[in-house]
C-alpha cells in the first residue's frame, strides 16, 4: 500500500499563449474557484498540461545515456556517472533527473502532471464554465494523461494508477499496478479520447502539436509494441504481438508519407510542411530551444564555457550501412565489454576511408572530419608529432567531443549559431517511419518475415536515402538484427535507443560495450591521414538496470508490500 502526498500548487508555464492572455492575473495568485469559472484561465491551465510532454532539445539528450553519444561535459556529470553504473535510488534524481538527466527520472514530474490533469477533468465534470470545445479539451487531457503514464511505465514498470485528486495534507494509500494493468489504463484513456479529437493536424497548420486521433493511435502503437517486447512479455505471448501489429496497421492508411529529404525533415523550423510528422513538440521564436549551440562545439559560439555536449559515438557510426551494396560496414562477434569489431570486406568498407559511400543518413546526422557544414570545413585530425591539430579536434578545446564527431541532426543549415537565437526545429514524437518499423517488428515476431522486410525496405527507400533492399536471403536472427539496426539508424537521437535496448533485453550486451571514437592522425607534409578507432569510456550495465529505481526516500515514505522498490535496487 502506497501513500502519495501531492502538494503541487497550480502554476502556469505557458508554452503557447494567445495574445492578451498574459494580461491575466497569475493563476497561482487567484482563488481556485475563480480559475474554473473563467474560460480564458481554464484554457491557460489546459495549455500548460502540454508541458508534461518531454522533448529532447536539451543539453543532456537521452542519447548520451546510451551507445549513441559520448558526454563531452566534465567526468563527474550525470551521463558519465550513469555510464559507469554510479547510480541508485539514493542519487537517481541528481544523476538522471529533469532535463539535465535526459529526463530519465520522470516520477516526480509525471505525478505532478497527473495531479494537474485529474484536477482539470474533475472541474470539467462540474460544468462551471461554458466552453464550446469542452469535449475536445477533455479528450486532449486524457491523451496527455496516457502519455504521462506511458513515460512512467517505460521507466519504472508498473506504477500506481491515480485517477482522483487529494486535498492539501490529505494522504491516501496506493499499490503499484502491474505493467499490464497500466497498459490497459493507458489504452482506456486513448479509447475515450479518440472520438472527440480531429483525425490529424498538418505540420504546417495552426494547432499542430495538439492531440489528434492519429497521435492517440501512434501512442497505442508504441504502447503495444513495448508491451509485446521481451522485457514485458517474457513468455512471448503472440497475442500481444498481434495487438502491436494491429495498432501499427491502423495508421498505415491515414494519409501520411515519408518526407523525401531525411536531413530537411529535422532541421527546418516548426510550422514547416512535413507529411511524415504525426505529432511533435513545436517551438516558437518566443519559446525556442538552444540545441545548436549546445551541440556544435568550439567553432560555434562555445567560448563562454559551453560545449558540443552530445558527441556521436563510433559505436553508432559503425552501424551505418554502405550505400552501394547496402551491406553492414562492420559486423560483431563476442558480447559486452569483450565484443570485437570486424570489417565486412564484402560491403566495400575501407577503414582508411571510413566516411566514403555510407548510408546517406550518416552525413545527414553526423558531422565528421572533412564535413562542410555552415560553410566551414571541419577538421578533427592531430598531426603525427601531436604539435598541431585541426580546429575541431578535441585537442583544440574540451568543448569539442572526444569522439571526433558532432551532431548534425536538428541543426539549421543557415542563419546564426548563438545562444541569443531562439531555435524552433520541432521535436518529433511520432512520425510515419517509426510506425513502419513498429509494424515491421510486430510482423517479424509473428513469423511474417516477408512483410517485415517490405516495411524495413520502405524506410530505406526514402528518396534521399535510397539504399538497396535488405535481401530475401536475410532471415531469422539475421533479419531481426537488421530490423534492430534499421531502427537504430532511422530514429537516431530521437530518444528511442535507451528504451529499445531495454525492451529487447539486449542491454546486457550493447550497454556493456565501451564507447568508442575515431582518432585521426595527419601527416602535415603529405596530407595523408590515418584512422584508428579508440576507446573513450568503459561502461557498466547490470541486470537490475533494465528498470529505473524509484527514489529511496519515496520508497521509505511509502514502505508497504504494495509499493516495493524495483528488483535489485
Amino acid at each position: 500500500m502506497k501513500k502519495l502526498l501531492f502538494l503541487l500548487p497550480i502554476v502556469l508555464v505557458c508554452f503557447s499563449c494567445k495574445k492578451g492572455l498574459l494580461d491575466q492575473p497569475p493563476i497561482d495568485r487567484i482563488a481556485e474557484d475563480v480559475v474554473w469559472t473563467d474560460a480564458a484561465l481554464v484554457r491557460a491551465y489546459h495549455t500548460e498540461l502540454y508541458n508534461a510532454v518531454p522533448h529532447g532539445h536539451q543539453q543532456h539528450m537521452l542519447s548520451k545515456f546510451t551507445d549513441e553519444a559520448i558526454n563531452t561535459t566534465p567526468a563527474g556529470q550525470g551521463p558519465n556517472n550513469f555510464a559507469r553504473g554510479i547510480w541508485n535510488g539514493d542519487n537517481i534524481t541528481g544523476v538522471a533527473g529533469g532535463a539535465n538527466g535526459g529526463s530519465i527520472y520522470y516520477w516526480n514530474q509525471g505525478y505532478q502532471y497527473i495531479r494537474k490533469i485529474n484536477i482539470f477533468l474533475e472541474r470539467m465534470a462540474k460544468n462551471e464554465v461554458s466552453l464550446s470545445d469542452k469535449p475536445k479539451l477533455i479528450a486532449e487531457a486524457k491523451f496527455i494523461r496516457a502519455w504521462v503514464y506511458f513515460n512512467l511505465i517505460e521507466r519504472f514498470g508498473g506504477v500506481p494508477i491515480v485517477t482522483k485528486t487529494y486535498k492539501l495534507g490529505e494522504t491516501e494509500t496506493f499499490t503499484r499496478a502491474t505493467f499490464d494493468e497500466c497498459v490497459a489504463f493507458i489504452d482506456k484513456n486513448l479509447t475515450e479520447a479518440i472520438p472527440d479529437l480531429p483525425q490529424k493536424i498538418a505540420a504546417d497548420a495552426a494547432g499542430f502539436g495538439r492531440a489528434t486521433q492519429d497521435a492517440c493511435l501512434s501512442l497505442r502503437s508504441r504502447l503495444f509494441l513495448y508491451a509485446a517486447s521481451a522485457l514485458n512479455n517474457p513468455t512471448n505471448d503472440l497475442a500481444k504481438w498481434q495487438k502491436a501489429s494491429d495498432a501499427a496497421a491502423a495508421l498505415l492508411t491515414r494519409g501520411y508519407t515519408l518526407y523525401p529529404d531525411y536531413k530537411a525533415a529535422f532541421n527546418r523550423p516548426s510550422g514547416s510542411a512535413n507529411n511524415e510528422l504525426i505529432f511533435a513538440r513545436n517551438f516558437t521564436s518566443a519559446n525556442g530551444h538552444g540545441t545548436p549551440p549546445n551541440n556544435l562545439g568550439r567553432r560555434y559560439n562555445a567560448y563562454g564555457g559551453w560545449w558540443a555536449s552530445n558527441g556521436p559515438s563510433q559505436n553508432l557510426v559503425d552501424d551505418y550501412d554502405m550505400a552501394t551494396t547496402g551491406l553492414p560496414a562492420i559486423t560483431y562477434s563476442g558480447s559486452g565489454a569483450s565484443y570485437t569489431r570486424n570489417v565486412n570486406v564484402a560491403s566495400g568498407y575501407n577503414p582508411q576511408a571510413p566516411y566514403a559511400n555510407r548510408d546517406p543518413r550518416f552525413d545527414a546526422t553526423i558531422i565528421h572530419d572533412e564535413t562542410v557544414y555552415h560553410g566551414d570545413l571541419h577538421e578533427m585530425w592531430i598531426s603525427s608529432d601531436a604539435k598541431t591539430w585541426g580546429f575541431d579536434s578535441y585537442k583544440t578545446s574540451s568543448d569539442n567531443p572526444t569522439s571526433n564527431y558532432v551532431l548534425k541532426k536538428f541543426m539549421p543549415e543557415d542563419g546564426p549559431i548563438a545562444f541569443s537565437v531562439a531555435y524552433t526545429q520541432p521535436w518529433p514524437i511520432f512520425r510515419l517511419a517509426e510506425i513502419y518499423l513498429n509494424y515491421a517488428e510486430a510482423q517479424f515476431e509473428l513469423g511474417n518475415e516477408g512483410v517485415a522486410r517490405q516495411y524495413i525496405n520502405l524506410v530505406r527507400k526514402r528518396p534521399s536515402v535510397n539504399l538497396p533492399d535488405v535481401d530475401a536471403t536475410v532471415t531469422g536472427a539475421a533479419l531481426r538484427e537488421r530490423l534492430y539496426k534499421e531502427r537504430r539508424i532511422e530514429l537516431a537521437f530521437e530518444g528511442h535507443r535507451f528504451w529499445d535496448v531495454r525492451r529487447w533485453k539486449i542491454a546486457t550486451d550493447v550497454e556493456r560495450r565501451p564507447l568508442y571514437g575515431m582518432d585521426i592522425t595527419k601527416n602535415v607534409t603529405t596530407g595523408v591521414k590515418t584512422y584508428a578507432v579508440a576507446k573513450k569510456l568503459d561502461r557498466i550495465f547490470e541486470e537490475k538496470m533494465y528498470l529505473i529505481p524509484i527514489e529511496t526516500n519515496e520508497v521509505r515514505r511509502n514502505a508497504n508490500p504494495g509499493f516495493a522498490q524495483n528488483p535489485g535496487w
